[in-house]
């Protein structure tokens, strides 16, 4: 397809409301433009990668927004939704839910600075590290191609690991760049798409027709061995996106994919957090084994948060 001219925030929703079925919403910047470009195609009846249009909702804050992401996703719904900073704080509750029931559901975040002695709208990870023991995968994209390309895998991950996917940008800095960047088709999603993985996720889902248990109390001992039953979800959960991106990467004017970042990331470091040594080894040890004596030369810094 030829380049178009869009910001990062278009260029996520283009992908978001072509692979979604429930939009549900609300707005808070520096994610608000997704959410409002979402709702203006669906009023003009623009059909997503499956030929309907998209139920967009817009809720009462973003708690009620994550509530909604998670009755979808019972409901065997392909749902997604767009927030920032204290709004993804306040669907931490939900997260949990998602990926402990191990629900594809889908999060794209305009990353913000939270609000502490004061409150700031500028570009910052701190929501990102909030919500890390969630369970929830995370992908960082950092250009405006990075960001379409990888909220494309994220919800194709989500689908083929059976696990809900945080996909995050620089607020600001990514969301509202404009860049040209290399559109994904109708075409090149529908190559993508798993639709194997979507029956699969439909008949999962909470009916009458076949009724299920869920939300259970369980006491310490069934509690453990239902948290480590999830374990090979995980597990595999690094080929599952590194395979996708492979995919995507043979197109012209995609990403790399991220194993080839990487290898960049390598050769272009001397020094590297604890917290980026831990995700370069966890995908090396699945895709190259022989990379891994470069990573053992990288000196470590032992800080969890370089800058307090």
């Amino acid at each position: 397809m030829r380049p178009i001219t869009v910001d990062g925030n278009e260029a996520v929703a283009r992908v978001a409301y072509r692979l979604s079925e429930v939009v549900a919403i609300y707005p808070i910047t520096p994610s608000s433009p997704m959410a409002e470009l979402c709702d203006e195609w669906a009023a003009k009846g623009e059909p997503n990668l499956f030929g309907l249009v998209p139920r967009v909702v817009e809720m009462q804050s973003e708690g009620g927004a994550a509530g909604a992401l998670h009755g979808a996703l019972q409901e065997g719904v392909l749902a997604t939704t767009f927030t920032a900073s204290q709004g993804l704080l306040l669907m931490i509750p939900d997260m949990y839910k998602i990926a402990g029931q191990a629900l594809p559901g889908v999060i794209h975040v305009a990353a913000r600075a939270l609000a502490t002695h004061a409150l700031s709208i500028f570009g910052d990870h701190q929501d990102l590290y909030a919500v890390r023991p969630t369970g929830w995968a995370i992908l960082v994209s950092d250009s405006v191609q990075a960001a379409q390309d990888l909220a494309g895998i994220a919800h194709i991950t989500a689908l083929k690991a059976s696990l809900p996917v945080l996909h995050a940008m620089d607020g600001f800095r990514t969301s509202h760049e404009v860049q040209k960047i290399v559109p994904l088709s109708d075409r090149e999603l529908k190559a993508l798409f798993p639709f194997g993985a979507l029956e699969a996720y439909r008949r999962r889902a909470l009916t009458p027709e076949a009724p299920v248990i869920r939300g259970t109390a369980q006491n310490p001992d069934h509690y453990f061995q239902n948290r480590e039953a999830i374990n090979p979800y995980y597990l595999r959960l690094p080929q599952v996106v590194m395979m996708t991106s492979a995919v995507l990467e043979k197109g012209p004017g995609h990403f790399r994919t991220v194993l080839e970042e990487l290898k960049a990331f390598m050769e272009e470091r001397e020094y590297a957090s604890v917290e980026e040594m831990r995700g370069v080894m966890s995908y090396l040890k699945v895709a190259e084994p022989a990379a891994l004596e470069r990573a053992n030369y990288l000196k470590v810094l032992g800080s969890y948060r370089l800058l307090p």
